[in-house]
């Protein structure tokens, strides 16, 4: 009986330390380098771009004047619903999650041209279409790294928040239960947000 229990006791322990060169060879597809997908390059693209990003952050009055330059684009990455249901008025609408070059170049064209970028974190209302996202995760954050990456280099960043109601936001569509005093709106964004350098 002792003979028995040694014995598999004996190959349990070869199969346990046999298991761990085979789960070497054999690593699942999951974990293989996919070259199609490079972490370590989105991260360095970020840290080359946080101070060029810093200096193209543009307050509600400065956006507003940007977006009347000949070929400045008002550019909305939301989704297609989203964008539906109201954005900024002469937006023009490409959901992020579709952002390719051959699309960015049909649709953007030249790279040179001004493109504005704002996302649902630069609104105060948190109703629909504009549901506000935690503050890493805003929308203008990888859609800058994004165009960028693409070689879209005159870019601005809406900075500040404001309210759909504000008149200056050149909001369209309705938004959903806002009870706010518009009167006083466009001082607030202002103090809020800093100019660019």
């Amino acid at each position: 009986m002792k003979i028995s229990t040694l014995w598999a006791s004996a190959t349990l322990l070869s199969a346990l330390s046999v298991q761990p060169a085979i789960a070497q060879n054999q690593l699942p597809s999951e974990t293989a380098v996919n070259p199609q997908v490079d972490y370590a390059g989105f991260l360095r693209l970020t840290e080359e771009l946080s101070e060029y990003r810093e200096k193209r952050l543009v307050n509600l009055k400065q956006f507003n004047a940007i977006s009347q330059q000949q070929d400045a684009i008002i550019l909305d990455t939301r989704s297609a619903a989203s964008f539906a249901q109201g954005h900024i008025d002469g937006a023009i609408n490409i959901p992020f999650s579709d952002f390719t070059e051959e699309k960015l170049t049909k649709l953007i064209g030249d790279k040179s041209r001004p493109i504005l970028i704002y996302c649902n974190n630069n609104f105060r209302d948190d109703v629909p279409p504009i549901r506000l996202k935690r503050a890493p995760l805003a929308l203008n954050i990888p859609t800058f790294i994004n165009l960028y990456g693409y070689g879209y280099e005159n870019i601005y960043e809406l900075n500040g928040v404001t309210h759909m109601a504000d008149p200056l936001a050149r909001w369209t569509g309705k938004p959903m239960s806002l009870a706010i005093n518009p009167a006083g709106l466009t001082q607030n964004l202002i103090e809020d947000a800093p100019s660019a350098n």
